[in-house]
C-alpha cells in the first residue's frame, strides 16, 4: 500500500491522505464467505446508547476470517488480496488442495501465488503466512494472530502493520514482546502466524475532514467544557476557561483521563514480565 495525496484544491483537502489500494488484486470477494453486518448504534438490546459516537456510515459486509488456521498440513495457494472495511488490514483468499477456500489476514511479504501452510510439525523453510505452535517457531521471529488459548483462534496482534516478537520458550510457556513493549508469557501450544501484518502505511493517513469519520461510522464527540452544566461535569463557565475541578471526569461524574480501569487481581497478572510503556 502507499498513501495518495492530491492536489489542495479544498482546505480539508489540503490536510488529507488517502489509501491507494495498489496492492489489491480484486474488488469481488468471494461471496460464500459474506455475512450481512447490522448496525447498532452504539445501542445495547434494551435500545440504550452503550457506546457513544457510533452511528451511520457506509453498509458493509463482514468477511468470514479463518484466525484459527486449524486446516494441518494441507498447502493453500493465495489467490487474491483484498480490502476489507471491517478492518485495517488486508485479507487474503487461500485456495487449499481440498476445494475450500478461506480468509486469512495478510501478512506484508505475502503475494498471489504463494504457497501457505498452517502445521505442528517443524519446519526447515518457514514462510511468512506460515502458520505454528509457538514452541516450534525459531526465536526472535515476526508473528502476529496470536493466540491466548490453544484452539481458540487468534486474539493479539491483529492490526495492520503490527508484529509480536518471539523472545523465548520455557517450560509451558512462551514469552512474547507485544508492539506495546508489554512482555508477556502466553502458552506454548499456541498457533502464531509468521510476519508482519500488511498494510504498515495505513496509520500515517489523515482523514482531513469530519466527513471521512462519518463514512467508517464515527459520530461526532463534543467537549465537556464546550457544554452546560447540566450536560456534563466540565460545563458552565466564562470562555475558554479550564475544567475547574479536582480531576477530569466523564459526563457520569467518574474520573477520567489516565486512570487505571485494570483489576488489581486480574488473573493474567502473573503471565505478564513488564508492562507495556506509558505514550510521552
Amino acid at each position: 500500500m502507499t498513501v495518495k495525496i492530491y492536489k489542495p484544491l479544498t482546505a480539508a483537502r489540503r490536510k488529507s491522505s488517502v489509501d491507494s489500494f495498489s496492492d489489491i488484486t480484486t474488488n469481488e470477494p468471494q461471496k460464500s464467505l459474506l455475512v450481512i453486518k447490522k448496525g447498532t448504534g452504539g445501542r445495547n438490546a434494551q435500545g440504550k446508547i452503550t457506546v457513544r459516537h457510533i452511528g451511520g456510515g457506509e453498509k458493509r459486509y463482514i468477511r468470514l476470517i479463518d484466525f484459527k488456521r486449524d486446516k494441518f498440513d494441507m498447502p493453500a495457494i493465495v489467490k487474491t488480496i483484498e480490502y476489507d472495511p471491517n478492518r485495517n488490514a488486508r485479507i487474503a483468499l487461500v485456495a487449499y488442495k481440498d476445494g475450500e477456500k478461506r480468509y486469512i489476514i495478510a501478512p506484508s511479504e505475502l503475494k498471489v501465488g504463494d504457497e501457505i501452510v498452517a502445521t505442528k510439525e517443524k519446519r526447515i523453510k518457514i514462510r511468512p503466512g506460515d502458520a505454528l505452535p509457538l514452541e516450534i517457531i525459531p526465536v526472535g521471529s515476526m508473528i502476529y494472530n496470536i493466540e491466548l488459548t490453544p484452539g481458540k483462534g487468534g486474539q493479539l496482534v491483529r492490526s495492520a502493520g503490527n508484529n509480536a516478537q518471539l523472545m523465548a520458550v520455557e517450560g509451558d510457556y512462551a514469552t512474547l514482546k507485544m508492539p506495546s513493549g508489554e512482555i508477556r508469557k502466553v502458552q506454548k501450544g499456541c498457533m502464531a502466524t509468521m510476519g508482519m501484518v500488511s498494510n504498515p502505511e495505513y496509520r500515517t493517513i489523515r482523514w482531513g475532514k469530519a466527513g471521512r469519520k462519518r463514512h467508517l461510522g464515527i459520530r461526532p464527540s463534543v467537549r465537556g467544557k464546550a457544554m452546560n452544566p447540566v450536560d456534563h461535569p466540565h460545563g458552565g463557565g466564562e470562555g475558554k476557561h479550564p475544567i475547574g475541578l479536582k480531576y477530569p471526569k466523564t459526563p457520569w461524574g467518574k474520573h477520567a483521563l489516565g486512570v487505571k480501569t485494570r483489576k488489581n487481581k486480574k488473573y493474567s497478572d502473573k503471565l505478564i514480565l513488564q508492562r507495556r510503556k506509558k505514550k510521552t
